[in-house]
């Protein structure tokens, strides 16, 4: 057992370890980049850099095998490595500190992109020059919605996400007497006509005359899945009949229970806001005489809570940060009047930058110390009795250049 441990620990702390881990990422990085072209850039980062194994289906069958360790794994056991190879060549010298500071930069680095992998959320906020709103919404995300639209004042609100839709057979919505029975999910579909003489599955709403056909789901960056769902609405023993609702049908479709109006759509995932937003302006500028663009920026005002209120110009490297949310430029549309602002949380995303500032402080900080040392060393040389002799003068200069290395 004891010869065991020993092997084990002399793994975790070996530099070659080290360097699999390295050229690991290295390999993942290459497969990630090139695998945009097919998955787009956020499924190809889920599949290489955010995974804990490389999964390579086998064609023609439904099985799939690991083929490589993901970049969760390999900068988790990279992590161990830095941490235990310190403990082992535990040095709290003076002339050991830029090592400490450089390994505490890389590990950093990588607990950064775990904080960034597991909390960071993109969203997206889109609105008219003119228009108010206080919501974000996923670019990739969908979501049930059951909106109670009784009060003339404001709607009361129920998201279902679509995961839940996809294995879930029935969902209570806390706050109502509905339950949602979930006769069918389609993670992305198209639609059709209904054939004539063909029955259709639902008995209510506009997808009565509707065909849905299952589709593979989309991998590329501009475009959302067209989900689409048969819901049957029951309060008690009433059912309400079956719809269908999907984020390509545009017709609204509501029922009425006990004197309450509620809708139901498919829409992209919602998250609501404490504040609100106005654009108040955007503008495309471009260099005179051409149509090649010069400057975005949208002018916003932001009402905040306790009564904030005030003005921000959002423009190119240069966001909004608010509550813990930065707000970027992002695209444009509807002849120049409507605008896109990509909505980023990210509770790590200074770490990269302290990452950074540690590996070149100890960078510094090592060959400070190995060049004070060399320095002294040939300084010793030199203040040594007797000749100097061209042997000893080149011993000098090798014991100062070992100081560098």
């Amino acid at each position: 057992m004891t010869s065991a441990r020993h092997r084990i620990w002399d793994l975790l702390t070996s530099l070659k370890l080290t360097i699999g881990c390295l050229a690991a990422l290295m390999v993942l990085v290459v497969a990630c980049t090139l695998a945009q072209v097919h998955l787009g850039t956020f499924g190809a980062v889920e599949r290489y850099m955010r995974s804990w194994l490389v999964w390579w289906d086998i064609p023609g069958t439904v099985l799939s095998v690991p083929v490589f360790p993901g970049g969760a794994l390999a900068g988790l056991v990279l992590v161990v490595n830095l941490i235990a190879a310190q403990a082992r060549r535990l040095d709290l010298s003076a002339r050991k500190a830029g090592i400490w500071i450089i390994h505490a930069g890389l590990i950093l680095l990588v607990a950064g992109e775990f904080v960034t992998g597991m909390y960071q959320t993109d969203n997206q906020l889109i609105f008219r020059e003119g228009e108010t709103t206080n919501f974000v919404q996923s670019p990739r995300e969908l979501e049930l919605a059951l909106i109670d639209t009784t009060d003339p004042a404001h709607d009361d609100v129920y998201g279902i996400p679509e995961r839940l839709l996809a294995r879930a057979d029935a969902v209570e919505i806390h706050g109502t007497p509905i339950t949602l029975r979930i006769r069918r999910f389609y993670e992305n579909s198209e639609l059709f006509n209904l054939p004539p003489g063909q029955a259709a599955v639902a008995t209510a709403g506009v997808g009565t005359g509707v065909l849905v056909q299952e589709a593979p789901p989309v991998t590329t960056d501009d475009r959302m899945n067209q989900a689409a769902a048969f819901v049957e609405p029951r309060a008690g023993d009433r059912s309400y009949g079956t719809w269908l609702v999907s984020n390509a049908l545009g017709a609204p479709q509501s029922f009425v229970h006990e004197g309450r109006t509620y809708l139901l759509t498919m829409r992209a995932r919602r998250e609501y806001l404490p504040y609100a937003l106005t654009l108040k302006d955007f503008r495309h500028d471009v260099y005179p005489g051409t149509d090649i663009p010069k400057n975005f920026s949208s002018l916003v005002h932001l009402s905040g809570r306790g009564g904030e209120e005030r003005d921000a110009l959002i423009y190119m490297n240069q966001p909004l940060r608010h509550d813990g949310k930065a707000f970027y430029r992002a695209s444009f549309g509807e002849g120049d009047r409507l605008s896109v602002l990509q909505v980023v949380e990210n509770p790590g995303w200074l770490l990269p930058y302290v990452s950074c500032v540690l590996v070149t402080l100890g960078l510094l900080v090592h060959f400070a110390i190995a060049l004070r040392r060399g320095l002294r060393r040939q300084a010793q040389a030199r203040a040594a009795p007797g000749p100097v002799t061209p042997a000893g003068a080149e011993r000098a200069s090798r014991a100062a250049l070992g100081g560098l290395t």
